[in-house]
């Protein structure tokens, strides 16, 4: 029987993916054993075992012919990377690391991987690059429309209406029929991954969530009809809740997703409980894409003291959350 394939891109070759992804790969007892694809360029991988002085196998994707056993393969993008710029943002390193994605993207949009797990991208450096994208989530949101950016760990699970806009025109998308469909799409992915397992909780946008209008009138005119209309089509979801509140409801509760209404509003508490250990999961895709939740990490690239923690986790999630893929469990 044919193992499944989850793919791994090594994210900015100036920033710690490639550290962390290396070092997740050689804590095998901690992973899944199934095949793993690298999607990069050999000139980075081999630069970084030899810094970190880890023996790993990786095969070419070539060379893996008997895909019954767990193997590490290298999808080689043809990127060329004499040299390697640590530490900060570059132009070239912007270009690689947006190759290395798109191509595993259009592997797993063909159905050659099952899940993919993506290590950290500078915007600046694709922006230097010349791309119009904002990030992973971002370029996904172009080809899938009902991309929902999402953060998962052992502490807490929030799922965010809105990611990476200005504050000011986050606020503006709160409104009933925008609400209403990002609930409907949110929990029909949950559904189809682990039903009958979730409840959702809503945030207010207003300090103790509008005090019935008198700090503000979201709540009453947009959130809260949303969250009525959802609720008569089924749905387990309650709220709005004061959002200085909300967290802790959802902490430590394994069965509650906390819905933030924009980016910092979720990403605070859930990167203060759970920054080393947390993972990025994007929901509304044909397959499971996870990152790490922190970045590139530019100040201590190149240093060998990044820690893999949330690049296992991300693995680990990834295998976890793609339906069909738990059957081939050791």
């Amino acid at each position: 029987m044919s193992l499944p394939r989850v793919g791994i891109t090594l994210g900015d070759p100036g920033g710690i993916g490639p550290e962390t992804v290396l070092k997740a790969l050689s804590l095998k007892n901690s992973l899944p054993e199934i095949s793993y694809v690298l999607f990069g360029s050999s000139s980075v991988i081999d630069e970084e075992k030899r810094a970190l002085g880890l023996d790993i196998e990786i095969l070419s994707s070539d060379e893996v012919k008997d895909s019954s056993s767990p193997s590490i393969a290298l999808f080689e993008i043809d990127f060329p990377l004499q040299t390697i710029k640590k530490g900060s943002p570059s132009k070239k390193n912007g270009k690689a690391s947006f190759l290395f994605f798109e191509r595993a993207v259009e592997e797993a949009k063909k159905g050659n991987l099952q899940a993919l797990v993506t290590a950290p991208v500078s915007k600046h450096s694709w922006n230097l690059a010349g791309l119009k994208w904002s990030g992973h989530t971002d370029y996904l949101s172009h080809i899938f429309p009902q991309a929902i950016m999402s953060f998962w760990s052992d502490k807490l699970k929030v799922a965010l209406f809105s990611h990476h806009l200005p504050l000011n025109r986050a606020v503006e998308k709160i409104n009933k029929a925008d609400l209403l469909n990002f609930f409907i799409s949110l929990y029909q992915t949950i559904e189809k991954i682990q039903p009958d397992t979730y409840r959702f909780l809503v945030a207010g946008l207003n300090p103790h969530a509008g005090e019935q209008g008198l700090l503000g009138t979201e709540e009453e005119e947009e959130i809260i009809p949303a969250v009525s209309e959802a609720q008569k089509r089924g749905m387990r979801i309650n709220g709005p809740f004061p959002p200085d509140v909300v967290f802790r409801m959802g902490l430590n509760q394994p069965d509650k997703i906390v819905i933030a209404l924009y980016h910092d509003q979720g990403l605070i508490p859930f990167k203060l409980e759970s920054f080393e250990r947390g993972v990025n999961v994007t929901l509304g895709l044909p397959f499971i894409r996870t990152s790490p939740d922190h970045g590139t990490a530019f100040d201590i690239a190149g240093k060998g003291v990044a820690k893999p923690d949330s690049m296992v986790e991300a693995i680990k999630m990834a295998y976890e959350l793609s339906p069909g893929l738990l059957e081939f469990s050791p």
